[in-house]
């Protein structure tokens, strides 16, 4: 039934997705940035997804380690971005 209703927001999402990378392009904010926070979101909703799908299935361990993994990876995948964010920062300090 999950799959159903996700298949049925496809659409949608893509929707959402091409307006977030029409506001960035008018931002002119650099496109790798973006592209990585719209995969980070993706991996949150899949991990989410994940997870629920296994506890339904009366697997909570899996699902714990689901849930772990998948924070990991957003970590990962955000320390390019909060690099980026700290030089900013530490550029607008004054020395």
């Amino acid at each position: 039934m999950g799959c159903v209703i996700f298949l049925f927001l496809v659409d949608k999402i893509f929707e959402i997705i091409h307006m977030l990378e029409k506001l960035a392009v008018n931002a002119k904010v650099n496109m790798v940035y973006v592209e990585t926070i719209l995969k980070i979101i993706g991996i949150a909703y899949i991990a989410e997804f994940a997870t629920q799908i296994t506890k339904d299935a009366g697997q909570g361990a899996i699902a714990s380690k689901i849930e772990l993994a998948g924070k990991i990876i957003i970590l990962a995948m955000s320390i390019p971005i909060l690099t980026v964010l700290i030089e900013t920062i530490i550029k607008l300090i004054p020395s």
